[in-house]
């Protein structure tokens, strides 16, 4: 009886366990995923496309990277109850804090319009014109805000993020060596040497992987989400395991592209899913569904990001709790964003291609001065107690800011001195 009544006790405390962690769960398997937007999974085709396999092991180092820099915010959030623009207004004054905001507004916004490109792109493929995929999912989007409860947005939002999953089935379509993998992606090394095009590569890998918007939109669902001190370490394995996910899907994409389309000149993942689908209509269809659900995402979270911002530097009621009555500057916000970025997708001539690669290293440029405002606000021992860095998560997260401000400026010597690397 003892060994049965141990057995039930160990299943009820497993069970609380989880359902624990599944109520909890969400921001950081949300914001990860969210990660693979559009523009992301152009970066990554086009990535396995020009070097093979031959950047993966960045891929793998981006992993740790991408963790440390969102458990920052879940520690800020949990701890501060403030998102992140409300954090640097108050701690750095009105100067750093409008700062901080135009950065993310400039970078949201074109990210968004990135989103748009990806999603009318890919229902393209299926003969759905541009303006109707941007009406529906303007209309879906703005559903998803106005029923006036975060819990059922982020519900609603975990569904399309285990949707992102959808490219790991392709990559076993096509049967790649693992040892060819594991032997020309494992290695660190700089396919073609080191030149403008590897280091605009490496940088647009970055600023898909880590991007401003991530910090504020991570810290404000945090706030939005009611999570507290005790939720923190369960809300640290949430943000572990969506950065597992979203260097999984990553690899896997650059995988396939790097397996079918190595030596073919990628300019966007729309055009590398038609080229597939030459190959394995099947393989084309999951990369084609896949681009549409990173693009919206992607965009429900990068609006929501910049509305949370907006809606605490200006002190509007700023809560997916609260009815368009409610907080009405913060849902018009978010209409804003949408409206006019999927606006952009519209404009004859537009260069799209060219804004959604270049949206990721504009990103990745613009990061170092958000990772250094972050690493301040988790180094004030006043207001962080005991969450406060650790002097190895201050070693950790100067390098990252570090190796990026040095990326940066390779790309940036490389672009005007193209003889320097040759």
């Amino acid at each position: 009886m003892n060994s049965f009544a141990r057995i039930y006790y160990n299943y009820r405390r497993i069970a609380k366990t989880i359902i624990l962690f599944l109520i909890i769960s969400g921001p950081g398997v949300i914001v990860m995923l969210a990660d693979n937007d559009a523009g992301g999974i152009t970066t990554y085709a086009a990535t396995g496309a020009k070097y093979g396999y031959g950047l993966i092991w960045f891929l793998v180092l981006l992993l740790p990277v991408a963790y440390y820099v969102q458990e920052m915010t879940v520690r800020l959030g949990a701890v501060t109850k403030r998102g992140h623009a409300e954090a640097i207004f108050s701690a750095f004054g009105p100067f750093w804090g409008w700062f901080s905001l135009l950065d993310l507004a400039l970078t949201d916004w074109l990210t968004l319009v990135t989103e748009f490109i990806g999603m009318t792109a890919a229902l393209s493929i299926f003969h759905v014109p541009p303006i109707m995929t941007i009406i529906v999912v303007a209309v879906v989007m703005l559903l998803m805000v106005l029923q006036g409860r975060y819990w059922t947005w982020e519900k609603i939002a975990l569904v399309f993020a285990a949707l992102n999953l959808i490219y790991i089935p392709g990559a076993f379509i096509i049967h790649p060596s693992i040892s060819n993998i594991l032997h020309q992606g494992a290695i660190p090394h700089f396919p073609g040497g080191l030149n403008n095009d590897i280091f605009f590569f490496l940088m647009a890998n970055i600023g898909t992987t880590i991007a401003p918007w991530m910090i504020f939109f991570q810290q404000s669902a945090v706030v939005d989400k009611g999570l507290q001190e005790k939720d923190i370490a369960w809300e640290k394995v949430d943000t572990f395991m969506g950065s597992v996910f979203t260097i999984m899907v990553a690899t896997f994409i650059i995988v396939v592209t790097g397996t079918v389309l190595r030596g073919v000149q990628i300019e966007s993942a729309a055009q590398a899913a038609i080229k597939l689908m030459g190959i394995n209509k099947y393989l084309g269809t999951f990369l084609a569904v896949g681009l549409f659900d990173a693009g919206f995402l992607g965009a429900i979270c990068i609006s929501l990001a910049s509305s949370w911002a907006i809606g605490e530097v200006f002190g509007w009621a700023h809560s997916l709790n609260y009815k368009i009555r409610e907080a009405p500057w913060f849902y018009g916000a978010y209409l804003l964003a949408i409206l006019t970025a999927g606006s952009v997708v519209l404009i004859p001539g537009a260069p799209l291609v060219l804004i959604t690669l270049f949206v990721q290293v504009i990103a990745v440029t613009l990061l170092p001065a958000a990772l250094v405002f972050l690493i301040l606000l988790l180094n004030n021992e006043e207001t962080m107690g005991k969450y406060k860095n650790t002097r190895w998560q201050n070693t950790i997260t100067t390098m990252i800011v570090v190796v990026i401000i040095i990326l940066s400026t390779l790309y940036a010597v490389s672009a005007l001195f193209p003889s320097l690397f040759k």
